[in-house]
């Protein structure tokens, strides 16, 4: 795990400490061309010496980071990201250890920044997630010989360690159950399409309804309450609305219980929802949410203490997680006999 430093830049400059310190330094001391070739090999490396200081005296920045790329304005209103993190400090404040959290507004943003955090020695490795199907960060980091725990299924991990759940399970565990309560047309409003979690989900989410005899409807959303709703009035407004949905986070599924009360859909007489990540949101609408149950405060908690073993060289392997558990509420029950016929309102 070792960071690109001025001695590296000599040995491959084949030339001295002293003169790397005046080339960066723009001292006098070697030639206009030992100096480019100093400049340019210091570059290819990711070294940078200006913030090379802020690092403590035994070369560790005493802080781990998180970049997640997702808009800013979701991050307040959507509870696993903030149960994560209340995970990772609680876990990192016992060590003293601080968390260096912001948010990118792409792939490439964030890869810039993992390069300016380890030249710049901000921090001793970063957590990473929502892994995507062409994820470019895990060779990225890797390449950087930079610590990493993925918060993420460990087949698309890299070398790195995992904590993870499995989501194929918990997917079957919902459809079986649905399939059971008579169910035979069931949808999934899915969170963005290009994560590995998605698609672990509605691949599974297609294999399970195929051998339970149930037909699957799947619809894109973001996770946000907007497009949940969206997704539900487009499912319920059409032909052949389905009579149970699966929803992939619990800001999606509150709002889609309230689309389907505005549009005169009965929960759960016309319609059953369950939300992925069960929250007190979950307990407070009426009728209260059945929701997929997990601590994701513990598996912060769990990577937190993965990424400070590995930070210091300790070799650690993938956790995980026990499977989330469906909590049943008011929001579930038998498949109607006669499917809903919805009765559009104003929004007003």
């Amino acid at each position: 795990m070792k960071r690109p430093t001025i001695a590296d830049i000599a040995r491959r400059a084949g030339v001295t400490k002293a003169a790397v310190s005046f080339a960066l330094n723009g001292q006098p001391g070697v030639s206009a061309a030992t100096r480019q070739r100093i400049l340019a090999i210091a570059e290819e490396i990711g070294f940078q010496p200006n913030s090379a200081a802020r690092a403590l005296s035994d070369g560790r920045a005493g802080a781990f980071g998180l970049i997640i790329d997702r808009p800013a304005r979701t991050l307040g209103v959507e509870p696993f990201f903030m149960q994560l993190i209340s995970g990772i400090q609680a876990e990192l404040s016992a060590g003293h250890t601080s968390l260096l959290f912001t948010v990118a507004e792409d792939q490439d943003a964030e890869i810039a920044m993992y390069r300016s955090w380890w030249a710049q020695r901000r921090v001793d490795g970063v957590f990473l997630v929502d892994l995507q199907v062409d994820d470019r960060r895990v060779a990225i980091l890797e390449e950087l010989r930079m610590p990493a725990v993925v918060i993420g299924p460990p087949a698309h991990a890299g070398s790195f360690p995992a904590v993870w759940q499995d989501d194929a399970a918990a997917t079957r565990a919902v459809v079986e159950f649905l399939a059971e309560a008579g169910h035979r047309r069931i949808a999934r409003v899915t969170g963005i399409t290009r994560l590995w979690h998605t698609k672990i989900r509605s691949d599974a989410f297609t294999a399970v309804a195929r051998a339970a005899g149930v037909e699957a409807l799947l619809t894109e959303a973001d996770y946000t309450a907007e497009n949940g709703a969206a997704a539900t009035r487009r499912l319920l407004l059409s032909g052949q609305p389905p009579t149970a949905i699966l929803y992939d986070n619990d800001l999606m599924a509150v709002s889609g219980l309230g689309e389907a009360q505005r549009i005169g859909v009965s929960v759960p007489a016309d319609l059953s929802i369950v939300a992925w990540d069960d929250s007190p949101t979950c307990e407070f609408v009426h009728p209260p949410l059945t929701a997929l149950t997990r601590d994701i405060a513990a598996s912060g908690a769990h990577a937190a203490r993965l990424l400070a073993q590995l930070a210091d060289g300790t070799p650690v392997g993938h956790v995980e997680e026990a499977p989330p558990v469906l909590t049943l509420r008011g929001s579930t029950g038998p498949a109607p006999r006669v499917p809903a016929r919805p009765r559009p309102r104003s929004r007003d």
